[in-house]
């Protein structure tokens, strides 16, 4: 039987060759915009689910952009995901205060989620009454085939996750006619979104989809591919992060099956987790008043040649000790050479050998949340300098 693939390039073929595609084209590997998309977002606003809502979030594609207006106009809260998640999970569309009505149809484009936009992390407290996403073909029974990147389904888990959305969320869909075709069921995953409805130029389908939809990430099934997905979302590495601490299994797929391979003695696992969960044995710490510092021997060297360089790490929560964040930096691959805890001022601030450790520290752990918050990691505006640490305030 036809693939996934097959039914994306079918769809994508045909809408090009019947003059249906609309900007941006081609529309091969998109999720298409199409002639008559407008007038599908528009009949949303007949929908009780759709009225109802509150808090409405809507994937951030062309052939959207109907929804985000009719949100925006209807006063709801509107959220939009990052592209491709880099920067966080959410953006809070904020219109200025009296927007016209083109300032909120600005609003609803892309440059307008870049412009009139606040983001919104995994401890934002959103809670989500109705999801909009695109897709490149649906079936009347409410199985979805997106672009085949897994943004949309990981988004929804994402949100499962965080609490932001519940088992009876409706999911609705917003397609070209020639988009709901026949799709075998065993083409679906555990991981695919499932869809409610179904709103087209011509005709709005309740699917009475009894498909259940994602329960949150299914680490045991990803694969060491996702690491890379990991290095590129640091919003999902924070989620994973998360779900750790509390105690759930979060190895993937071939983490298990080294594990499995190396079948390591009893005694040598306590180990390991004996001298994962105490502080690296490099480590001398010192109190200084209600300073906290860690370090490793830094290089005379590197002492002198002011090569250090130096991230702040803003927005800590009282309730948070430095060996949280200690446990963090190393999750994250992180470990500066020093640390410089300061819990009274919330903050900290973090050492390391050059400019491209540092950045690469901030790019690791931004969007890291500890104790209910989002940490601010970014590279402090005033750096080390033969050897000490001035600190100026941060804004």
């Amino acid at each position: 039987g036809a693939s996934k693939w097959d039914v994306r390039e079918k769809v994508w073929d045909y809408l090009e060759a019947s003059g249906l595609a609309e900007f941006p084209r081609p529309v091969h590997h998109r999720i298409p915009n199409f002639k008559g998309s407008h007038q599908a977002c528009c009949s949303i606003k007949e929908l009780d689910v759709f009225n109802r809502a509150r808090e409405i979030k809507v994937d951030p594609d062309k052939p959207l952009e109907g929804v985000r207006l009719a949100a925006l106009q209807a006063r709801k809260t509107l959220l939009v995901p990052t592209p491709r998640l880099r920067t966080g999970l959410f953006n809070k569309i904020v219109p200025p205060s009296g927007a016209t009505k083109e300032i909120l149809r600005i609003c609803a484009t892309s440059q307008g989620v870049k412009e009139y936009s606040v983001p919104v992390g995994l401890d934002g407290k959103a809670r989500v009454d109705l999801v909009v996403v695109g897709s490149v073909a649906v079936s009347e029974k409410g199985w979805r085939i997106g672009k085949g990147e897994g943004y949309a389904d990981m988004e929804y888990a994402m949100m499962v996750s965080m609490g932001a959305v519940q088992a009876d969320t409706p999911v609705i869909t917003i397609v070209h006619d020639c988009q709901v075709v026949d799709i075998a069921e065993d083409l679906l995953d555990d991981h695919d979104l499932t869809v409610d409805y179904i709103l087209t130029p011509t005709r709005t389908i309740k699917t009475n989809c009894k498909r259940p939809k994602p329960q949150g990430i299914i680490w045991h099934k990803a694969t060491l591919k996702s690491y890379e997905m990991l290095g590129k979302i640091p919003i999902l590495k924070s989620l994973r992060y998360r779900e750790k601490q509390t105690g759930k299994d979060v190895a993937l797929q071939d983490e298990r099956s080294d594990l499995a391979n190396a079948n390591p003695p009893a005694a040598l696992n306590e180990k390991a987790m004996a001298e994962n969960t105490r502080p690296q044995a490099a480590m001398g710490s010192a109190q200084i008043g209600q300073h906290h510092v860690e370090n490793d021997s830094l290089s005379p060297r590197l002492e002198a040649s002011g090569m250090i360089t130096t991230v702040y790490v803003g927005n800590i929560p009282p309730s948070v000790r430095v060996s949280e964040l200690k446990c963090a930096l190393r999750e994250f691959h992180a470990t500066p050479l020093r640390l410089n805890w300061q819990g009274a001022q919330h903050r900290a601030f973090l050492d390391y050998k050059d400019t491209a450790t540092a950045e690469s520290a901030v790019s690791s752990l931004r969007g890291l949340s500890l104790g209910g918050n989002t940490l601010r990691v970014e590279l402090a505006k005033s750096q080390r300098n033969k050897g000490q640490v001035e600190i100026n305030s941060q804004k």
